[in-house]
């Protein structure tokens, strides 16, 4: 992996979107295959998980890609009271025990793996790689596809609708902007790994809902991601006033 990176840092993040992207939705059909919800699941985003921070650590590319402090205090991110919010998104209509005790431990197992993947991948690799040449075109690119990625919930069998799955893309993409914002400033990735895994993992517990509610749903969600991190970017400062400070 290593020639991979030091040849090009753009293909090894694609490298793995692709493991990522493929094997998470094979690994969810044959979970379905095996009557067990996210076992396999859970074994493939766990074993991605472990090389990809084993490989994070030894290479000493920690502060390179947020696994550390924040450059900032919390109260210099409203003491993430929006990533709060947002976190607890799955909850705000209540909550339901969706699967047997052992699915749902294995889901939320799987769904804390995914929060950390998606991050490191999306925000990290990816936007780190592109960067170099356009932060602005990092930004876009690292927002879009990972919310355009979530299209894949159509056809992997999660059951979710048309309607549902293009406002998830939308507020997916919100978020992805937020994130870079928060680590491209911050410095951190932590918040964003733990904001989206929270997110990820509340969802086996969230309650079956009509359409209304969760396009209301959506539109909040966006407009929460949005406005903080439209304040984010008019009060922290960008890459090179913080080098001054």
């Amino acid at each position: 992996m290593k020639k991979l990176y030091e040849k090009s840092e753009l293909g090894f993040a694609l490298l793995w979107i692709g493991l990522y992207v493929a094997g998470a939705s094979l690994a969810d059909e044959a979970s379905r295959a095996l009557g067990l919800e996210k076992s396999v699941t859970l074994a493939y985003t766990a074993l991605l998980t472990i090389i990809l921070l084993a490989w994070t650590v030894k290479n000493r590319l920690t502060k390179k890609y947020g696994l550390c402090r924040s450059k900032f205090s919390a109260g210099r991110f409203l003491f993430y009271i929006p990533l709060l919010a947002l976190a607890s998104c799955n909850l705000w209509h209540g909550a339901a025990m969706n699967y047997s005790p052992l699915e749902t431990a294995l889901y939320v197992g799987s769904m804390l793996c995914v929060g950390f993947l998606e991050e490191m991948i999306f925000r990290g690799l990816l936007f780190r790689a592109m960067s170099k040449s356009s932060i602005l075109s990092a930004t876009i690119v690292s927002s879009l596809t990972f919310g355009i990625g979530h299209i894949v919930n159509l056809i992997n069998g999660s059951g979710a609708d048309l309607v549902s799955n293009l406002c998830q893309v939308c507020y997916a993409t919100a978020a992805g902007f937020l994130f870079v914002i928060i680590f491209h400033r911050g410095g951190s990735l932590l918040p964003c790994i733990l904001t989206h895994s929270c997110i990820n993992a509340l969802s086996a517990f969230a309650p079956e809902t009509d359409r209304s509610w969760d396009i209301t749903l959506s539109i909040i969600i966006t407009v929460i991601e949005i406005a903080y991190a439209l304040v984010l970017l008019r009060t922290l400062p960008g890459q090179s006033q913080a080098s001054e400070e």
